[in-house]
């Protein structure tokens, strides 16, 4: 019976420790299962964390590629610009050196033009004689002047030829004073062109003209007179356009 009851005790005992074994291994694998998805946690976690900053490093990169494709094209404009500039500057140091190769030839040339519009002023019908030799030798001084340039001293011969070439189509009268029958009077004159050259006194008793065979003044027949009155006026605008009868030199051979 004592027996009996050891190994009933014993029994239960292997039994209770069984259970308790047991039990310790589930909480041991409870626990491992835990620790296991803590840490699978844990490195997911991780791997989120990389991902974000992946995905902040990858748009950060994006944006500076953008700001250097735009960079790239901002550079590729500034050197189109400054190969315009440089080209430009090229073109500016051979015309300063075309000017100075121009004026060098421009001035002789400017010289003649001078002394041609001297003589032609000197040849021509003797109108407004003191304008127009003051004009030429005002024209000499400027071509000898350092501070003109040669643009300035080519525009201002120039206009003056131009001046020149006008009194070819113009009608103009003005008051000068000429040695007649040897005294010095003050006398209307009347330029029609380079065609014809009249002169005629304030009270209208005395007309002339100029004789270009002759060289010289001389007094046409008071028939004239009242044309020449007339003309006087027209070139005044005191008068509308009207037919005039006046001496005029017939054209003669070069």
């Amino acid at each position: 019976m004592f027996i009996r009851n050891i190994s009933f005790l014993l029994m239960t005992l292997s039994l209770f420790l069984s259970q308790q074994l047991f039990a310790q291994n589930v909480d041991q694998i409870i626990g491992a299962e835990e620790q296991r998805i803590q840490q699978g946690q844990d490195a997911q976690d991780d791997i989120d964390g990389v991902v974000d900053v992946t995905r902040a490093r990858i748009e950060e990169y994006r944006a500076v590629m953008k700001e250097v494709d735009g960079l790239v094209v901002y550079n590729t404009l500034l050197q189109r610009q400054i190969d315009d500039q440089n080209e430009t500057l090229r073109q500016i140091r051979e015309s300063i050196d075309n000017v100075q190769f121009v004026e060098r030839q421009i001035l002789p040339l400017l010289t003649r033009m001078i002394d041609g519009l001297e003589q032609f002023v000197a040849l021509d019908v003797p109108f407004l004689a003191e304008e127009r030799n003051s004009r030429v030798a005002n024209l000499t001084t400027v071509l000898e002047r350092a501070d003109v340039t040669a643009a300035e001293k080519f525009r201002v011969v120039m206009e003056a030829w131009q001046i020149e070439n006008d009194y070819g189509r113009t009608i103009e009268a003005y008051t000068d004073e000429l040695v007649i029958n040897g005294n010095t009077r003050e006398v209307d004159v009347l330029r029609i062109g380079r065609v014809a050259l009249m002169y005629q006194t304030p009270d209208g008793q005395i007309s002339g003209s100029w004789d270009k065979e002759a060289g010289d003044w001389v007094e046409v027949d008071s028939s004239y007179r009242n044309a020449i009155r007339n003309g006087i006026r027209l070139a005044r605008n005191q008068i509308g356009p009207d037919l005039l009868l006046l001496p005029i030199s017939s054209p003669q051979e070069g």
